[in-house]
C-alpha cells in the first residue's frame, strides 16, 4: 500500500495492466453484478437532472424501472447505487450496432446534449473507493469479465493507474496523479520493472 495525501493505494494499481477491450467484452461490466454502481446523493440529482434528454436512449424496461422506483436505490449494504434492469444491466445502458453496452449518460456528454459524464464510480471502474473517516481507501476490483481488459493492457504496457489517468484526476485531482506517478515509477524502479 502507499499513501498519497489522504488516500491508501493498493499496489495492484502500480502493478497490474489493465485497458479496457470493449470490442471483446461488450460492456459487460454495465450488465452484471448484483447491483448498481455506487452513486452520491449529488450525482443521484444530477442523473435525474440530465433524464429527459437521455431518457429516448433507454431501453423501454430501463424506463419502467425508473418511472416505478428512480434513477437509483439503497442496496443490501446500504450503498446508493444506479437501479438496475431485472437484475442485470444499469438503467443507463444503451446498445451500438454491434450488440456493446454503452452507457446512455456518457453517450448525451459525448454528443454535448448535457455538461455531467457519468457518475465517478462508473468513471474510475476497475478502481472502488472505499471513504473511512481519516482517508480513502483506493482499490482495484478484479473481475473475470474483465480478463481480456488486462491482456491488453499488459501488451500495451498500460498500467492500472496509467489507464485510469483521466478518471483519477478527476476524482484526486492532478497534484494527487502526478504525485502516484512518480511514486509509482520509483516503486517499479525498485521492482527491476
Amino acid at each position: 500500500m502507499l499513501q498519497i495525501q489522504d488516500t491508501i493505494v493498493s499496489l495492484d494499481l502500480l502493478e497490474r495492466f489493465f485497458c479496457c477491450d470493449i470490442a471483446k467484452c461488450k460492456g459487460q461490466c454495465c450488465i452484471d453484478g448484483d447491483a448498481g454502481a455506487p452513486i452520491t446523493e449529488q450525482e443521484r440529482k444530477k442523473l435525474e437532472q440530465v433524464l429527459p434528454e437521455i431518457k429516448d436512449n433507454l431501453l423501454p424496461a430501463a424506463r419502467r424501472v425508473i418511472d416505478e422506483q428512480g434513477v437509483a436505490y439503497v442496496d443490501e449494504e446500504g450503498d446508493l447505487v444506479t437501479s438496475i434492469v431485472d437484475g442485470g444491466n444499469c438503467v443507463f445502458t444503451c446498445y451500438d450496432e454491434n450488440g456493446v453496452c454503452l452507457c446512455a449518460v456518457e453517450k448525451a456528454w459525448r454528443e454535448g446534449r448535457i455538461d455531467f459524464m457519468k457518475p465517478e464510480s462508473c468513471h474510475l471502474y476497475p478502481v472502488r473507493l472505499t471513504e473511512y473517516p481519516t482517508f480513502t481507501a483506493v482499490n482495484y476490483h478484479r473481475w473475470k469479465i474483465c480478463k481480456c481488459a488486462e491482456v491488453l493492457g499488459r501488451s500495451k504496457g498500460l498500467r492500472v493507474y496509467e489507464f485510469l489517468k483521466g478518471p483519477l484526476v478527476r476524482k484526486f485531482g492532478e497534484e494527487w496523479y502526478n504525485e502516484l506517478d512518480l511514486t509509482a515509477r520509483e516503486y517499479l524502479a525498485q521492482q527491476g520493472e
